[in-house]
């Protein structure tokens, strides 16, 4: 076969321009591919929601892939264990309690599971604002991460959905974006993005669930960006509360689109 390079270059832009279309108006949007946004956007992709997952750089996995300090092992917990299981992830009993698996295995099997539900992966897009209708975070606005990158001054495009998943980790950027710009105020002590606390993984670890929430209408936290909203301590590096959090950010927006 002759190989015809406009045909390749129109695929490429037709198939691509077709996903993004079907983005414009969905049920869950989450921000940030790291292991709270992939295992959220498989377990509602895979209930049938329709989602959409935006990652401003090329690559999801968020800080997985380098374990700590660039060493590609991850440790997880017990509690953790059966929903590795269920990704199909290969993992390996260390001591009581704990276990480890390659951080490349557990990025590939994360984001080969989200897209095989069903979930829309948007990388090198940038959330720059948010849409905000009566009092209600309702979409995201979006630009380039390579506009963003190069300070241009092109505009965006916005999209709608009934939910979005702030999974920014420790930069909780949705959160902040709201309340920098709207002013209003959230589900915490404060009223404001709290910020995270110094490192505590046991503690941060077991306040990971309890602060994945609706800290607006609309907008959900997920990941290291839930302790950072809520003010709770840093995990570390273990990825167990991770995907929990994920998990129960699913959960949750599941039951509020099916009631």
């Amino acid at each position: 076969m002759k190989i015809d390079e406009t045909v390749v270059s129109r695929a490429i832009i037709e198939r691509y321009t077709q996903k993004l279309l079907s983005c414009l108006d969905v049920d869950v949007e989450i921000v940030g591919g790291g292991p709270a946004g992939l295992t959220a956007a498989h377990y509602l992709a895979k209930h049938g929601v329709k989602t959409t997952l935006y990652e401003r750089k090329l690559s999801v996995g968020g800080g997985m892939w380098g374990g700590a300090i660039m060493m590609n092992e991850i440790v997880f917990q017990e509690q953790a264990r059966p929903l590795f299981e269920e990704f199909g992830i290969r993992i390996n009993p260390y001591s009581d309690g704990y276990y480890t698996a390659s951080s490349v295995e557990c990025v590939a099997a994360l984001t080969l599971q989200a897209c095989q539900a069903g979930a829309n992966i948007i990388n090198l897009m940038t959330v720059e604002d948010v849409v905000l209708h009566e009092d209600r975070v309702s979409g995201l606005v979006l630009n380039w991460t390579a506009v963003d990158i190069a300070g241009l001054h092109v505009d965006p495009i916005a999209t709608r959905s009934k939910y979005v998943i702030d999974c920014t980790g420790h930069d909780m950027e949705v959160a902040n974006i709201l309340s920098c710009k709207a002013g209003v105020k959230l589900v915490t002590p404060s009223g404001e993005p709290v910020g995270e606390k110094p490192m505590w993984a046991d503690v941060g670890e077991n306040q990971l669930i309890g602060h994945t929430i609706e800290v607006y209408p609309g907008l959900f936290v997920a990941g290291m960006a839930a302790n950072a909203v809520n003010g709770g301590y840093r995990m570390g590096a273990i990825f167990g509360g991770m995907v929990l959090s994920g998990r129960r950010a699913g959960e949750l927006i599941l039951k509020r689109l099916q009631s």
